[in-house]
């Protein structure tokens, strides 16, 4: 059997509880049709780049499956049809990771270090920074219209220019 890992998006709206449901009625499609569900991890509500379906934010999930390519078909097509779920991607691993996802190591990073206020940025931020003096400088001269290039050639192959 072929191992996956699935992530999909539920809507906004939904409570936690019903995308628990959804989760559970993905993973009796999995096993009705001879596969097996492993690790299940609930992302949480996080903000969308872009609007789906006018949706904002979405519950993310990810799945760690190992089925026969015909069962996942069968939850992809129920997914499809579904209105609470608005995207789904599936890709096909060597190996299922060990431990947590890249996703809850991050969460967990954070919540050590005391959350977003507590970073180190160093003696200055980005916006206060000296650029110096920048010495003289020649006079610009605006109303010349570009007199010092010359005069104008048309180039050639262009409707008149000179053959």
């Amino acid at each position: 059997m072929a191992l996956y890992e699935h992530v999909f998006l539920a809507r906004q709206d939904l409570s936690q509880q019903q995308v628990d449901a959804l989760v559970e009625q993905y993973k009796g499609v999995i096993t009705a049709n001879g596969g097996s569900v492993g690790r299940v991890e609930n992302w949480g509500l996080k903000s969308l780049t872009y609007r789906v379906n006018k949706n904002r934010k979405a519950y993310y999930t990810l799945m760690d499956i190992t089925c026969p390519p015909a069962a996942l078909n069968e939850m992809e097509r129920q997914m499809g049809l579904s209105e609470d779920v608005l995207r789904f991607l599936t890709i096909k691993v060597d190996a299922h990771e060990e431990g947590p996802s890249a996703m809850m190591q991050k969460r967990e990073e954070r919540s050590e270090r005391g959350g977003f206020g507590d970073r180190d940025r160093g003696p200055r931020s980005f916006g206060d920074r000296d650029r110096g003096d920048r010495g003289d400088r020649p006079p610009r001269s605006f109303g010349d219209g570009g007199a010092d290039r010359g005069p104008r050639r048309p180039r050639e192959g262009f409707e008149g220019a000179a053959e």
